[in-house]
């Protein structure tokens, strides 16, 4: 069998972000598989652009999308809400004929600065993808509060209830993939 393909998508778009550590933690625990990155610096979704053609960026992640075998997304909470990279990049996908999203399966993480560790984020991403017919895993939520101390020199959670929870996602992923 061939390896699964997995494409991590951050709702941060900074390098050195929290939810970019969380989704590399994931990957690590899900183990041997093909690991692609989507980039979300995408135009704003709008209609008028979208007539005068799909942006090669969007075709881009809808292609990366496609081919992946399930998403790993980090979903970073702005202001007690999506963050507008996260958003704007699951428009695009949504406008996709025929749809990317639908059936795919996917998991949600989330890491905040805040002591609910984007809680509300996770459950907004979650709303969204259940109306466009994404399977999400459930199981623990993996939710890092605090992250700014939750992450040590390495990048890696600090935590093992942490560690755990994510093992436990990435289990349930494989189990539904492979």
């Amino acid at each position: 069998m061939t390896k699964p393909v997995l494409l991590t998508i951050s709702g941060s778009l900074r390098k050195g972000s929290f939810n970019r550590m969380l989704i590399a933690e994931a990957v690590l625990a899900f183990g041997d598989a093909e690991v692609v990155e989507g980039d979300l610096h995408l135009p704003l979704y709008n209609g008028d652009v979208e007539k005068e053609g799909r942006p090669a960026a969007v075709q881009t992640l809808m292609d990366q999308v496609a081919r992946a075998d399930a998403l790993i997304i980090g979903a970073p909470e702005y202001n007690k809400g999506i963050s507008g990279v996260l958003k704007n990049a699951i428009d695009w996908l949504s406008r996709a004929d025929p749809p990317v999203l639908r059936d795919k399966v996917a998991v949600i993480l989330s890491a905040a600065g805040g002591r609910t560790g984007g809680e509300t984020a996770h459950f907004m991403t979650l709303s969204i993808l259940t109306q466009l017919q994404v399977k999400v895993v459930h199981g623990p939520l993996v939710l890092v509060a605090a992250a700014h101390d939750a992450f040590d020199d390495d990048h890696r959670l600090k935590s093992d209830f942490l560690k755990k929870q994510v093992a436990t996602r990435m289990e349930r992923l494989r189990d539904l993939i492979t």
